[in-house]
């Protein structure tokens, strides 16, 4: 009889505490198994931060290379007085008369550079698609509001020695895709402009000064346009803007 009452307590004892023993055990795990995602959302955002705390450092290094090698380029460029305007005409920058033209103009190979989903018709014509104009910040959806800025302007390098050149020189400056010259801007920010340096006009934007200021110093560079004294102090003080 004591050894089956005995069992008998054993009995219940083993089903009160069964069940407290498994929710002992099962919640942690239920936590555990809560938290993992959490932790992995935590890890994902602080992967995300590191990458954009990575790629804001490396676009500020670019930005700080570039505007030291403007810099250096600037302090190699000669200093000198303009020389006068006579003689300047916009056909001194244009192929010859009779001479073949390529399927699409440099204006139009500009636009379907700088636009955003352009579409051309046969002519090569854009007649969809929107530019962006850093000099004023507007976007443009039709190519009727954009213009094709030198960014050193034709007059402006006619008196930085651009006077001095060939025709076919002349023409290769103006026709120039490789170097930062030719630009799409709104009509209104390249009408504001007009033929004037640095030292007269700057982009109503400052956040794009640096930009301009390499922009300007890389083509006088390549090209071994001098600058005035004017000219290049407004240069430096955009330079500082990098």
């Amino acid at each position: 009889m004591i050894s089956l009452r005995r069992a008998a307590y054993v009995a219940v004892l083993v089903l009160v505490f069964l069940p407290i023993t498994a929710t002992t055990l099962t919640a942690p795990q239920a936590a555990l198994g809560e938290a993992e995602p959490r932790k992995r959302n935590q890890s994902q955002a602080d992967s995300a931060t590191r990458d954009r705390q990575v790629s804001d450092a490396t676009r500020t290094r670019r930005v700080s290379d570039s505007a030291a090698l403007a810099r250096r380029m600037l302090a190699k460029l000669k200093v000198a007085r303009a020389l006068s305007i006579r003689g300047y005409s916009r056909k001194r920058f244009q192929s010859a008369k009779g001479q073949h033209k390529a399927r699409c103009s440099t204006r139009e190979k500009v636009l379907a550079r700088d636009g955003r989903k352009v579409r051309r018709n046969a002519s090569c014509h854009p007649v969809k698609g929107s530019w962006y104009s850093p000099y004023d910040g507007k976007v443009l959806k039709s190519e009727k509001y954009v213009d094709v800025d030198h960014v050193v302007p034709l007059s402006y390098a006619w008196r930085s020695g651009a006077k001095r050149w060939s025709a076919a020189k002349r023409r290769a400056f103006a026709t120039d895709l490789r170097r930062p010259e030719l630009i799409t801007v709104s009509h209104s920010a390249n009408i504001a402009k007009g033929g004037q340096g640095p030292q007269s006009w700057r982009p109503q934007r400052r956040a794009h000064w640096c930009r301009y200021a390499t922009s300007w110093i890389t083509v006088k560079h390549h090209y071994r346009l001098f600058v005035t004294r004017a000219e290049r102090t407004a240069l430096l003080n955009m330079l500082r803007t990098c």
